[in-house]
């Protein structure tokens, strides 16, 4: 079974299309890498991954760890009012065209 993960791999780096991997994939070599039971090293050759990107995965993970357990309800107001902007906004450029439109109708009637 791992061989042909390797021989797929080996072929599309051969076609020159590049390694994508999902996110499933590096939550959980990040994960690993969190836990410390494995090095770096042993981690990239297990999943096929490159070393250097194996710990930049684990740093964004703990990167963004803090932000997870963050309160919600201030996320959510800062959310609100960069949509409730965006909406006045909106309104604004309807009403612009709105009387443009009615300006441009009462010429030709």
């Amino acid at each position: 079974m791992v061989w042909r993960v390797r021989e797929k791999a080996w072929e599309a780096r051969q076609m020159g299309q590049r390694k994508r991997y999902g996110a499933a994939l590096k939550a959980k070599v990040a994960l690993e890498a969190i836990r410390g039971e494995r090095t770096v090293n042993e981690l990239a050759g297990w999943y096929q991954v490159h070393p250097s990107q194996t710990a930049a995965w684990k740093r964004r993970a703990l990167e963004g760890l803090p932000e997870l357990f963050a309160d919600g309800r201030r996320r959510v107001r800062g959310d609100d009012e960069g949509l409730k902007a965006r909406r006045y906004q909106e309104i604004g450029q309807l009403k612009v065209e709105m009387d443009f439109l009615k300006k441009k109708s009462g010429l030709l009637g």
